[in-house]
């Protein structure tokens, strides 16, 4: 099924119609908070050594560019208190880690020190199986049997409580397709996940993410889903801002927005014919 999302950042979302005039209404900015992306991606096949962390704040409601954030002190440390330093691609406010070590099931601590404030969060590296390689195509496929879907395939871990998140990119959207799953009633079988567009054309590639994740962080971004509105149509609830798992040491209301999350990703490419 088409996911309607259109736009997704860890610390917000914001679903934009489309209308035949376009109106513009004065809105008071609140103060800029800081938001701190900080997804650990560990993609099957590779060491995960090289990762990023990512700070900006928050602006207008209009403003299409988010202000970075320099400056910052960011490490991580694992349950054995080796440290993982991350330093500033300078200006850009990007934060680069070369020599990260990913271990399904470890327990990690995020420590974020910016203009006085400490910021932290701990979170657990969760794991994810393979999608499967017979992806199938249906050229009526959708709800209205116009368009063009595909079929993927994963086989969920009976012996524990999995979630998962789906991200799908394609020429045909301008943003990624998310979609948070769990296996309530799917323990131990062979899950599916579905994609469809009536735009897409034979040629046209597809990316797809399945990304292992915390029951804490599937809670979190069904709540991104529900600020966002997607999936609710034009009337929409109106957009929100989610708090995530990172809280200031010294003033907890000043929170920073985003999560700690670290997930193994399995990626597949897949052609349309």
């Amino acid at each position: 099924m088409k996911n309607t999302l259109k736009y997704l950042i860890v610390s917000s979302c914001f679903f934009i119609l489309s209308c035949t005039k376009v109106v513009d209404v004065d809105l008071e900015t609140a103060e800029p908070k800081l938001v701190i992306d900080a997804s650990i991606d560990w993609v099957k096949g590779t060491t995960g050594n090289e990762q990023k962390i990512k700070l900006s704040t928050t602006t207008g409601y209009y403003s299409t560019e988010f202000p970075t954030v320099s400056g910052a002190d960011i490490v991580i440390t694992n349950s054995e208190n080796t440290v993982f330093r991350f330093t500033e691609n300078p200006g850009t406010g990007e934060y680069i880690c070369s020599n990260f070590l990913p271990v399904i099931g470890e327990t990690y601590t995020l420590k974020v020190v910016l203009n006085g404030e400490t910021y932290t969060a701990t979170e657990t590296c969760i794991g994810v199986p393979h999608i499967e390689n017979n992806i199938e195509q249906n050229n009526a496929g959708g709800f209205g049997g116009n368009e063009v879907e595909i079929k993927y395939y994963y086989q969920d871990n009976g012996n524990e409580e999995n979630h998962y998140l789906h991200r799908i990119l394609s020429p045909v959207s301008k943003y990624p397709d998310y979609k948070a799953k769990d296996d309530k009633n799917s323990q131990g079988k062979l899950m599916q996940e579905y994609f469809s567009d009536e735009d897409l054309d034979s040629g046209d590639l597809i990316n797809i993410r399945l990304y292992g994740i915390s029951r804490r962080y599937y809670d979190y971004f069904r709540k991104l889903l529900a600020a966002s509105g997607a999936g609710n149509g034009p009337f929409q609830t109106a957009p929100g801002s989610v708090r995530g798992n990172i809280i200031n040491q010294a003033h907890f209301e000043n929170f920073a927005y985003g999560y700690f999350r670290l997930s193994e990703v399995d990626v597949k490419d897949y052609t349309i014919h």
